[in-house]
């Protein structure tokens, strides 16, 4: 009897140890941009040559035709084209694409690691809102930059937020 509790206490341990980290593992790909689809899209060219068509996770960008939709992906192409990113992809998108928290080279500084969050940058400017929706895919940590830059952002008015009302892109893409 003993015996046996002792394996099922066993494997609950092991179970809860594998449930724990199932949504930490992320693929890595490294690679450089090669065009910038929107406010929170980018094309990617892998060391291996593939493309990789990639969502950054944690933002919604307004859309080409809503306001700031072309200063949105203007921002984010200053960010990044033609630069090298590391992306964190723990899944897949619904269009097939991949969803992934990507880092940068910050663009002063041509000796630094990629250590700009693109995701949180484009929410600093104002040119993305902090997709509240997959909030709990993000560790606690990044979940509170990305609300308190959100945050900072409306208050001083950047991007999207001098427009006295902006329309978030979800809703924007049901009223179409």
């Amino acid at each position: 009897m003993r015996t046996a509790r002792a394996l099922l206490r066993a494997g609950a341990v092991a179970a809860g140890m594998l449930l724990s980290t199932a949504g930490v593992h992320a693929d890595e790909i490294m690679g450089t941009v090669l065009r910038v689809a929107d406010g929170d899209t980018i094309l990617v060219q892998t060391s291996d040559s593939r493309r990789r068509s990639i969502r950054i996770a944690g933002i919604d960008a307004p859309e080409a035709a809503q306001p700031f939709g072309r200063e949105s992906r203007e921002y984010l192409a200053r960010l990044v084209s033609g630069a090298e990113v590391r992306a964190e992809c723990p899944k897949a998108g619904r269009s097939g694409g991949l969803v992934c928290k990507v880092s940068a080279r910050p663009t002063d500084c041509a000796t630094c690691g990629l250590s700009v969050d693109v995701g949180l940058a484009q929410i600093a400017a104002g040119m993305a809102w902090w997709y509240r929706r997959y909030a709990l895919e993000q560790v606690p940590e990044v979940r509170a930059r990305y609300e308190s830059e959100e945050q900072t952002a409306r208050s001083h008015k950047r991007g999207l937020w001098a427009n006295a009302k902006p329309v978030p892109p979800w809703d924007w893409r049901r009223a179409r």
